[in-house]
């Protein structure tokens, strides 16, 4: 009986006569699993690597099968992969499987990559949240939030200075120098903190030069203090200053000197005579100004109810030392200057008011006033009464203690600040009866005649008229 031969099916075959849904063998893969491929509803076939180690069993998906491949052609087509593809692959995935067999095989490969993935992922996170940490730390710690800072607290600690600073600041650093405002405060330079300076003094602003690098400088010296010194806020801590380059800038001395043109004497006196006879709140306000020594006019108008005595005025100094709050400076009123003050009708809080006490009178406002009263003095300027009042209780052998004491010009010394507890009222009393009467003098024939022997020989003239009457 002769044999028959079955012709053996070819791969393509195998595929084409695949039942929809089920799993076929393709071919063994070296050195581990097999080729399957599974024919979808939709007829497509789909190729597949199937391994097992242990208990585990995998179906990897390779691609799809393109039937119109080149039988040899070993790398994917557009449409998917030939058989010889196809087989490649699959001894590519069982490979690496084989070489990490020890190691898991390919579900170790596979914890290996999430892990990594994993871990890339949170190192690209962290990156991304430093970055925004480090630009929110940027925008916090910039010179111009700095310089803010540095006034806010100026502000609570009562300075009116602070206002000064704010209006500086916004000018001259803010709009003029937006990029390096915008710098985190500690990469700021000496160098463009004197280009700021330079900036001003070839505008003619010489003072306002000098007032900045004040104003930066005690800044600085806040936020780098802050690292050791409790008392200030923590907040300047953060800014990381470790240098102050407003410190290492030099100032231009010419712009700091005094005023050399103190009222004279005989200008003192004229002043005096006009504003005695300016009547109403205006010339009150301006004869207690000059009678009180010629404080500095901010103080003056803040002048509360509550800290008005029996002859006694308490005002308070912002100026001083960085962090330090107003210090009270108390004063005796003369009989005429408290005068002056009780024809002020103060009530409310403020005691120097248009308004029955519920704001104070504008410091710039009482300098006009009394430049108005003073158009026949050449050149006069306000400041010029300060300065003047000094210079004539100095003729009149004033020490420069009391007088320093008088205009709050401040204490210096261990000494004077910690262990003199003299209020000095009566020396400050004597100074300013001491100017009273010299305003008041009168000369004649070049020899001045105070207002107590004006007094007395209108005193006695008045009794030797009773007398003969």
């Amino acid at each position: 009986m002769a044999t028959v031969k079955t012709e053996q099916k070819t791969i393509g075959q195998t595929i084409n006569g695949m039942d929809t849904g089920t799993f076929q063998t393709i071919e063994k893969v070296k050195p581990n699993g097999a080729l399957q491929a599974r024919k979808q509803t939709s007829g497509t076939v789909m190729f597949y690597w199937r391994y097992s180690i242990g208990s585990i069993s995998e179906r990897v998906k390779i691609g799809i099968y393109d039937s119109t491949a080149p039988p040899k052609s070993l790398a994917p087509t557009a449409k998917g992969y030939s058989i010889a593809a196809a087989i490649e692959s699959a001894q590519i995935l069982a490979k690496k499987h084989h070489d990490n067999i020890e190691q898991g095989g390919r579900p170790a490969l596979l914890a290996a990559e999430l892990a990594a993935q994993l871990l890339a992922k949170q190192v690209k996170d962290d990156a991304a949240k430093a970055a925004t940490a480090a630009k929110l730390d940027a925008e916090q710690h910039t010179l111009k939030n700095l310089l803010n800072k540095y006034c806010d607290h100026l502000q609570r600690l009562g300075r009116r200075s602070h206002a000064d600073a704010r209006s500086i600041f916004k000018l001259h650093v803010f709009q003029s120098w937006p990029d390096i405002s915008s710098l985190q405060a500690n990469q700021v330079s000496a160098e463009q903190v004197a280009d700021m300076m330079r900036r001003l003094l070839e505008l003619g602003k010489g003072r306002t030069s000098n007032k900045l690098r004040s104003y930066m400088r005690a800044a600085y010296q806040m936020a780098r203090a802050s690292r050791s010194k409790a008392s200030i806020p923590s907040a300047f801590k953060t800014f990381n200053v470790v240098h102050n380059p407003a410190g290492e800038t030099e100032p231009d001395e010419s712009q700091n000197n005094p005023d050399k043109r103190p009222l004279t004497l005989a200008e003192l006196r004229t002043y005096w005579q006009n504003i005695k006879r300016t009547t109403g709140f205006k010339g009150s306000v301006l004869r207690l100004h000059l009678l009180t020594g010629g404080q500095r006019i901010e103080q003056l108008v803040n002048l509360l109810t509550v800290n008005i005595g029996d002859d006694v005025i308490t005002l308070f100094d912002s100026k001083g030392r960085p962090g330090k709050p107003p210090r009270p400076h108390t004063l005796p009123l003369v009989p005429a200057a408290a005068i002056a003050l009780r024809e002020c009708n103060y009530q409310g809080t403020y005691a120097v008011s248009t308004d029955c006490g519920k704001s104070h009178l504008s410091a710039v406002t009482l300098s006009h006033w009394a430049c108005a009263a003073a158009t026949e003095i050449p050149n006069f300027q306000t400041k010029r009464i300060r300065s003047g009042v000094e210079t004539l209780l100095a003729s009149a052998r004033i020490t420069s203690d009391v007088r320093g004491r008088l205009q709050s010009h401040g204490v210096s010394g261990v000494q004077a600040r910690h262990y003199d507890g003299h209020d000095y009222l009566d020396e400050k009393k004597h100074a300013l009866e001491t100017l009273f009467n010299k305003l008041e003098a009168i000369v004649h024939n070049n020899v001045e005649i105070s207002r107590s022997t004006q007094d007395d020989v209108a005193g006695k003239a008045e009794s030797s008229k009773n007398q003969m009457g």
